[in-house]
């Protein structure tokens, strides 16, 4: 599920909403990244792991989650993996200078190679993981 797929459910009030793994201590630092990036609150940030996300957003069941974060727009777009960050990066402060790279085709294909290399091995990534395991 690399495309942008449309259905019914929407994000609340208007904000697009960025579907991580809460459980992972690398992607929430990622995510902490974003949101000192993020001081007006463009996003709304869920850990996959919240309870009842699946009623609210009936469309991160289908794939696996494995393969990145979702970034769910308020008209029902999602977006997921390296498209995800880079509609997240346009957006946000110091990042939306650089989105611009990647459209360009060649780098696209290696930022999307990079971020599925990185999502496979996030668990090695973090401080705090042991053997895929994180502590929270």
């Amino acid at each position: 599920m690399t495309q942008a797929t449309t259905i019914p459910h929407r994000a609340d009030a208007g904000r697009p909403v960025v579907v991580y793994d809460g459980d992972c201590a690398f992607c929430r630092g990622q995510v902490d990244r974003m949101r000192r990036r993020d001081p007006g609150g463009i996003f709304e940030y869920v850990p996959r792991c919240q309870e009842r996300l699946e009623e609210r957003f009936r469309q991160i069941v289908e794939g696996d989650f494995n393969s990145g974060m979702r970034l769910i727009e308020p008209d029902g777009r999602v977006y997921v993996a390296a498209d995800a960050v880079f509609h997240i990066a346009r957006r946000l402060r110091g990042w939306r200078r650089l989105a611009w790279l990647y459209r360009v085709p060649l780098l696209h294909a290696l930022f999307r190679w990079g971020y599925a290399l990185v999502a496979k091995n996030r668990h090695r990534l973090a401080r705090g993981c042991e053997e895929g395991t994180c502590k929270l």
